[in-house]
């Protein structure tokens, strides 16, 4: 946690949670971090459908046609969390320890990640994973999950966005 919390300082990322399942165990491990204030804006915990809509702007059409555990869900908590908040990332996680849903295993999870940079849309990156295990193992190892990608991630974006400027800057300097 040292590691990815000095990264946060170093890249000045606020994150603000979108969580389900871990209800509020990501959040909960950056505030172990001293100076957690520097590095967590604010987490919503939704577990509701109705929450979902409510506090982070999840669409009724999101969950109906793609169900609680999908990564357009988690897509839309995480960008919701991000325009309902001062952070400039976001970690979402949808989904849980039982199966809600029987074509659906037990211990799936779907993440989303968005960072927000300056000047660009915010980078969404999502995915699922399936953890084994007891529900409450289940849930403190994907909060850890979710935590441990931040900072590849990231790395990543910020590459892409890079590449990205590069070749518009190219495309504009040949016009």
């Amino acid at each position: 946690m040292r590691y990815i919390a000095a990264y946060m300082k170093m890249h000045g990322l606020k994150l603000v949670t979108a969580e389900s399942c871990t209800s509020g165990l990501i959040a909960s491990a950056i505030a172990e971090t001293p100076g957690a204030g520097e590095l967590l804006d604010c987490a919503f915990v939704t577990h509701a459908p109705a929450a979902k809509e409510r506090c982070l702007g999840v669409r009724p059409e999101t969950l109906n046609r793609h169900g609680l555990t999908s990564e357009p869900v988690a897509r839309e908590m995480a960008l919701g969390a991000l325009t309902r908040s001062e952070g400039n990332f976001a970690v979402a996680n949808a989904g849980g320890p039982y199966a809600s849903d029987p074509m659906i295993a037990t211990g799936t999870l779907c993440f989303a990640w968005a960072f927000r940079v300056q000047g660009a849309e915010p980078v969404v990156v999502t995915e699922t994973r399936i953890f084994i295990g007891e529900r409450n193992a289940v849930r403190h190892e994907s909060a850890h999950y979710a935590l441990a990608r931040i900072v590849p991630l990231h790395m990543r974006s910020i590459r892409r966005l890079k590449l990205g400027m590069r070749a518009r800057q190219k495309i504009d300097a040949a016009a």
